[in-house]
């Protein structure tokens, strides 16, 4: 029911429960499905941002949205086949949480329903997410957004615990754990990340908070933080309190030194004149050595074998010792040809 308040006498008007259906549906609809229609009740509603529009639930399952004015309801969607509990909108009207009796929690985006030329037959809702605990299956007593919208938050029926999720991907991204107490009513804070849930047993209003890190180096640049306590060893002059006049005098003295910046001092331990050092051969056409060096490929050379380019001299060594060798061989078969005639003679 609405109740319009703006006169002195209240007028009071009769929201619609049925749910609008296409002109085809509607032709193809017997009585029987009429009857059924005008059994649902509506068990929850909300107005839209501008408040042109109201947003109700019915015990079916249906989803209407009616306006205000005219008290007709223009367009009707079917969420579920159980009871819709509860509605919220975001804080800018875009986004819309849905809390039902199948243990299921669903987000969708919401048309903009505020525009002149709106087209109420091509009006689309379409649900975005739809949250659940499938291992235990666990209803939910209340659910709430973020103030961003980002995030969802519902208690738990016979629980205590708070569940978020992330509607980004869609999933769960923390389980809060509160008292030994079934929890009613969560709220996110408007503009901070607390959360407030209200127990249902005491009354007790619990906070959930982030509880931030002090940064002490934004504080103070030169200041570093250690995970544990450290001896510090400090300077022998480090906390002497000096006169102003000193300090003056010695900030002066300072400014008339001269400061060398064209010689180069050596580093310890890197050029010592007793130390060895590798002689490094930057270009290969200056090496004074008498063994050749040859270059195999681009940036890498290796010495000449110590036989190579003795050929001649390997080819020579090789056919004089053949010549010997076949010299050593003719008086073997000399000798074995003369051994033959003697045999043949006798």
């Amino acid at each position: 029911m609405l109740v319009d308040i703006a006169s002195t006498v209240p007028v009071k008007r009769t929201l619609p429960s049925a749910p609008k259906r296409p002109h085809i549906e509607a032709e193809e609809l017997n009585e029987k499905q009429l009857a059924q229609d005008a059994k649902q009740s509506t068990c929850v509603t909300i107005f839209t941002a501008l408040g042109n529009h109201i947003i109700s639930g019915t015990s079916k399952g249906w989803l209407n949205i009616i306006e205000t004015e005219s008290c007709d309801t223009i367009h009707s969607t079917r969420l579920c086949n159980g009871v819709v509990i509860f509605l919220r909108l975001t804080a800018s009207g875009r986004d819309m949480v849905i809390n039902s009796s199948d243990r299921v929690i669903r987000t969708m985006p919401m048309p903009d329903l505020s525009q002149v030329d709106l087209d109420i037959d091509n009006i689309k809702i379409e649900v975005e997410h739809k949250f659940q605990d499938v291992v235990n299956r666990l209803s939910w007593n209340h659910v709430a957004f973020s103030a961003t919208g980002e995030y969802v938050t519902a208690s738990t029926y016979m629980n205590h615990d708070i569940y978020v999720w992330e509607r980004g991907h869609g999933s769960l991204v923390k389980i809060l754990e509160g008292p030994k107490e079934e929890l009613g009513v969560v709220e996110w804070h408007p503009h901070r990340p607390l959360v407030a849930a209200c127990g249902l047993e005491s009354g007790r209003v619990y906070l959930w908070s982030i509880i931030t890190p002090q940064r002490w180096s934004a504080l103070a640049p030169d200041f570093a933080e250690v995970e544990e306590n450290v001896e510090y060893i400090e300077r022998e002059d480090e906390f002497d309190i000096h006169p102003i006049e000193e300090i003056h005098k010695r900030r002066l003295d300072l400014e008339d030194e001269d400061v060398d910046v064209l010689t180069i001092e050596p580093v310890k331990g890197e050029f010592e004149e007793e130390a060895f050092r590798m002689p490094v051969l930057l270009d290969i056409d200056d090496s004074e050595s008498e063994e050749e060096i040859v270059a195999v490929g681009p940036g890498t050379m290796r010495r000449k074998s110590p036989g190579e380019g003795r050929e001649w001299m390997n080819g020579a060594e090789s056919a004089g010792s053949g010549e010997e060798h076949a010299a050593s061989k003719k008086p073997a078969i000399n000798s074995t040809s003369r051994s033959q005639n003697r045999t043949r003679k006798r």
